[in-house]
């Protein structure tokens, strides 16, 4: 019942989760869209009031118009809305399913001895520091004088984003790694949002309710922490994904397969800001593309077939199976993680096994991702047995 009960926690938080990341992904996108089409107002009593820029739009069956002042109007409303729920539900619903399958359940999901001997105390304390490191590094190299060189703080950025990559890489499993590459990058989206974006406004409002006008430096930090968030959205969003495709996460090479996905996301996203500001250039769109199909073409799995393959006998094969995977993949598993066979694959027969063949060889030797966090020990000579079994049922 435990775990029948978590499995349901883990649905509607990983529900909620993705309600206030489209939320959150949704307003940040539209706000960088209107300040890049800001136009001229046309009312010259606006520009007197001190209207930097408008918008017009049509959504919805409705007409919008949309003003930015250059700094603050004469008079504030009663009624100004924030937007800063979206982010805090989205770090707070993400980091509680973060604790609820990574921490809690670390030798499962965080550890794979073959990367590093890790207890899981270690593993979550190393995941923690990783997290917390991360602001502090970015937020110290945004207040350095770097920030103000839009090249050089990009090339420090991006080495020391490949630097966190290779290091949770070298310390997690692939699956692990991946997921708290993106919780990093998350985590300094959010508090850019709570201790730069924020704030920042909190001053102007603040200065504009006492009849002052609002120093600019607030907003100027705060714009810029607001376009370094929109171009950390497409890698962040990878990662939340990323554990349904194990030939990513489990390559030899897992840490610069991250980072290439992620640098060619982040030259997406520069691509369609550039888009809306009426200067795109392809040059990024090229990019990204040429990033993901090298990508898919080094990670391409290889035949290690050569020749005829020696056969194994079925009843090896079926050992090595009811050995290493029927723990979790049973009608009634008896690993105390799961209330029922992951994915609804059950290996318990001779029919069962014979029909999951494909999968069995692709999830233990292709991507290799299985058994999960290798808990019930397989070994290599039995990953072999397996792929000399299923090489000699296809004919290859």
């Amino acid at each position: 019942m435990e775990a029948y009960l978590t499995d349901w926690l883990n649905l509607l938080v990983r529900w909620f989760h993705m309600i206030a990341g489209i939320a959150w992904i949704g307003s940040s996108f539209y706000f960088i869209w209107l300040d890049d089409h800001l136009q001229s107002p046309l009312a010259p009593g606006d520009r007197d009031k001190g209207v930097g820029g408008e918008v017009w739009s049509v959504h919805g069956g409705g007409f919008y118009h949309a003003q930015k002042y250059k700094v603050a109007p004469p008079v504030l409303p009663d009624t100004l809305h924030w937007f800063k729920w979206e982010a805090y539900t989205t770090w707070l619903s993400g980091m509680f399913l973060l604790v609820l399958v990574y921490w809690v359940s670390a030798e499962v999901y965080l550890i794979d001895p073959a990367v590093a001997e890790l207890a899981p105390g270690l593993a979550v304390a190393l995941a923690i520091g990783f997290i917390v490191a991360g602001w502090f590094v970015y937020d110290l190299l945004c207040k350095s004088p770097l920030a103000r060189m839009d090249g050089p703080f990009a090339a420090v950025l991006l080495a020391l984003t490949a630097l966190l990559a290779w290091g949770l890489c070298e310390l997690f499993g692939g699956r692990g790694a991946y997921i708290h590459f993106g919780a990093v990058l998350g985590t300094i989206m959010v508090a850019n949002v709570f201790f730069v974006i924020i704030p920042g406004q909190r001053k102007m409002v603040a200065a504009a309710e006492q009849g002052e006008i609002p120093d600019p430096e607030p907003g100027i930090r705060a714009k810029q922490r607001s376009v370094h968030n929109t171009y950390f959205t497409l890698p962040v969003l990878f990662t939340m994904t990323s554990n349904h495709f194990a030939m990513t996460y489990n390559h030899e090479y897992n840490w610069a397969i991250l980072i290439a996905i992620s640098v060619a996301g982040a030259l997406i996203r520069i691509y369609f800001v550039a888009r809306h500001k009426g200067r795109a250039s392809p040059w990024p769109v090229a990019i990204a593309a040429l990033l993901l199909l090298a990508v898919v073409f080094a990670i391409a799995p290889r035949s290690n077939a050569a020749g005829s393959v020696a056969s194994v006998e079925f009843d090896v094969v079926r050992n090595v199976v009811l050995e290493r995977c029927t723990t979790c993949h049973a009608a009634a598993p008896t690993h105390p993680g799961f209330q029922a066979a992951p994915a609804g694959v059950v290996l318990e027969s001779d029919a069962q096994i014979n029909a999951e063949a494909l999968r069995i060889h692709q999830q233990t030797v292709i991507t290799r991702v299985m058994p999960i966090g290798n808990l019930t020990g397989i070994t290599e000579e039995e990953r072999e047995i397996i792929d000399r079994w299923y090489q000699a049922r296809s004919g290859q």
